[in-house]
């Protein structure tokens, strides 16, 4: 008997002994697009999906838990999403809509899962030829896409998180990350203050209200609040605010193709940049760098303030339709 328990005691003990060296090698990841502290792995592949902005697509599904936003315009002087998620991938995303070159072509850079509802010609010729991995509505339209009852067509196409997992599978897509950004961020202990004071931003599409994006500074959350045409930018699964660390627009060459009035977006050359954070205003550049679009500063990647992050990709900085303005 004496023996048995002794057994059974070293047994005991060294089970415990094995366990803590991996207890202690167990460490929170850095989000590659956040620079925030995750739990979860930062392996998993980016998905990026184009989501509707016109008003009647508000408040959409799922905006609060992507890593980054990026606004274009899309014909007829809309804007339109392509948010990005990696971090977390939410319960449902949407309204869905359909793909434009410059979506895909994002997506190319990036190496993420592409989604969609529809597409123009370009955008079709891009994606029958698999240039990346996606999956689109008008094959999976009541499926693995679902519409809502709550919304009018064509801005009622939702996908939720387990039918993303679905659609990997479907085309034998990776879940593993293959392109690795050059995002920089600020330490805790790192504060930029150096630029003009910018407590309010506003970015402007048109004359339109509707396009036109105002951001709010709070100094104690050290985050910017979203409002479009006075109405709160929030998620409609959570109804929670959106909080943003980083605005950064970027100038890019855009040229009407169609008499649609579809747009050619230049996401290769750089050009003028500017970013907002930390209560300030700075004028940065923006580079393609190994397919990410990439603030810069003299030739190195800007140090972003940790957090999320909405890109407007614009005509113009101080244009007679897209500008920039701030006030202290």
């Amino acid at each position: 008997m004496i023996a048995l328990v002794s057994a059974v005691c070293l047994g005991g003990c060294s089970s415990k002994d094995q366990s803590e060296p991996e207890e202690q090698e167990k460490t929170n990841e850095v989000s590659l697009f956040t620079g925030e502290i995750i739990a979860d792995s930062i392996d998993n592949r980016p998905v990026l999906a184009t989501i509707s902005n016109i008003p009647a697509a508000r408040p959409q599904s799922g905006l609060s838990d992507a890593d980054q936003i990026y606004e274009f315009l899309a014909e007829g002087q809309v804007t339109r999403y392509a948010a990005l998620f990696q971090s977390k991938v939410p319960d449902q995303l949407g309204p869905i809509r359909s793909a434009r070159d410059y979506f895909v072509q994002l997506a190319v850079g990036m190496d993420a899962f592409y989604i969609a509802h529809g597409y123009s010609p370009d955008a079709k010729k891009l994606l029958d030829d698999r240039v990346v991995d996606h999956i689109n509505g008008i094959n999976h339209d009541g499926t693995l896409f679902e519409r809502s009852a709550e919304r009018r067509a064509p801005h009622n196409s939702y996908i939720s998180k387990g039918h993303i997992e679905e659609a990997f599978s479907l085309v034998n897509a990776s879940e593993k990350i293959t392109a690795r950004p050059s995002f920089s961020f600020l330490n805790p202990n790192e504060s930029d203050k150096i630029g003009d004071m910018a407590s309010t931003v506003q970015v402007s599409y048109s004359s339109d209200p509707n396009f036109i994006s105002t951001y709010q500074y709070n100094q104690q959350a050290n985050r910017y609040y979203r409002s479009v045409n006075g109405i709160d930018t929030v998620d409609k699964l959570n109804e929670r605010r959106i909080e943003l660390a980083n605005i950064i627009v970027m100038e890019m060459d855009h040229q009407t193709v169609d008499q649609k009035g579809r747009l050619a977006i230049d996401l290769e050359s750089g050009g003028p940049a500017m970013l907002f954070h930390e209560g300030i205003a700075k004028p940065i550049e923006w580079q393609n760098k190994d397919g990410f679009l990439t603030p810069m500063d003299q030739g190195i990647p800007v140090k972003l303030t940790v957090g999320k992050t909405w890109i407007h990709i614009v005509p113009s900085l101080s244009g007679p339709s897209a500008s920039v303005t701030y006030t202290p």
